[in-house]
């Protein structure tokens, strides 16, 4: 009689130990591995947070590096603009950080920026639009920013005192030659002044300490790269420095409209020389003036008022320059 369960025309299975696998279900049976941490699967919540904090960092020293531009102003200037920073950088102001934002579209001028930064090793850094409008004071920045170090000025007086002594041991071949500026505040007359200095081979620009132009972004492209060549030296008490360079056998001689001579018959060319130049409205102040050898007027035709401060100063570097060679 059949046992409960079975069915017709089956065999019974003999028991005991049946044929393994050899061994080939062991990688399965081992699994894969330990199990990555949260933060580091790209699909998961923790992974997304780690990335935003890496984010926030990488921001946070961008800010401490960066100069603020709000309330208190760090000493550092940004050059702002596609035109402005390339032709920055063609004029080898000194720079130490570019700012591009991300996905910018990459022109021309881009291409040039980046390739003039790489030349000259410049650190680039690519940040967000937001950071970048906030870096700038919501300048128009088209997309990138310069940063410009501040500018190490010489003490006035040392590097009068310093080039008169070289004059004296005969180690010049030229007399020495400085232009002093008494209360010019537009950037633009001090980098075109710095030019034409250069051009004439000058030894120096001398600026007060106050209520003058600063060696800013503007100065420096104006001056078309001169103030690489130039010192601008800043005196804490001009008419000081002024007597200083007359003890040391300097003349002094200021530009002014009412002079008591005209630039053409200007003796002191030849002569250890400081040209000292007033702003255009106000002129020499009083004391400038009082400490002057002589006051040089350019004679211009009666129908102008004045000229402008930089076109002065480079007639009058032309008319010793010419003194000087005949």
């Amino acid at each position: 009689m059949a046992k409960a369960g079975s069915r017709p025309g089956a065999t019974a299975k003999k028991k005991g130990p049946t044929k393994g696998t050899g061994g080939h279900g062991r990688k399965a049976l081992e699994g894969r591995g330990n199990t990555p941490k949260a933060e580091d699967r790209v699909y998961h919540k923790a992974h997304k947070m780690k990335r935003a904090a890496e984010n926030r960092k990488a921001t946070n020293t961008l800010r401490s590096r960066a100069p603020r531009l709000g309330g208190k102003r760090a000493s550092d200037e940004l050059v702002t603009g596609r035109n402005s920073v390339l032709e920055s950088l063609q004029t080898k102001i000194p720079s130490k950080t570019l700012f591009v934002m991300s996905r910018i579209e990459v022109d021309d001028r881009v291409r040039e920026i980046l390739t003039e930064a790489n030349k000259q090793n410049l650190p680039i850094l690519e940040i967000g639009r937001l950071e970048l409008d906030r870096l700038t004071d919501h300048a128009v920045h088209q997309g990138v920013a310069l940063q410009i170090p501040p500018y190490k000025y010489p003490d006035a007086g040392n590097l009068v005192l310093d080039t008169m002594e070289r004059w004296h041991d005969q180690q010049l071949e030229v007399p020495p030659l400085f232009v002093a500026l008494d209360g010019i505040t537009d950037p633009r007359n001090l980098g075109a002044i710095i030019r034409s200095v250069s051009a004439f081979s000058g030894n120096g620009v001398i600026i007060p300490e106050r209520r003058s132009a600063a060696m800013t972004a503007s100065a420096w492209k104006t001056s078309s790269g001169a103030a690489a060549r130039i010192p601008v030296a800043k005196a804490t008490n001009l008419t000081r420095v002024i007597q200083q360079a007359k003890e040391a056998g300097m003349f002094v001689v200021g530009l002014d409209g009412g002079g008591d001579i005209d630039l053409p018959d200007l003796e002191l060319a030849s002569e250890p020389l400081m040209i000292v130049v007033g702003s255009e409205g106000k002129g020499l102040s009083r004391l400038v003036t009082e400490n002057c050898d002589q006051i040089v007027s350019i004679p211009i035709s009666s129908a102008m008022e004045s000229l402008n401060a930089s076109m002065a100063v480079g007639i009058a570097l032309y008319e010793v320059s010419r003194r000087r060679s005949s």
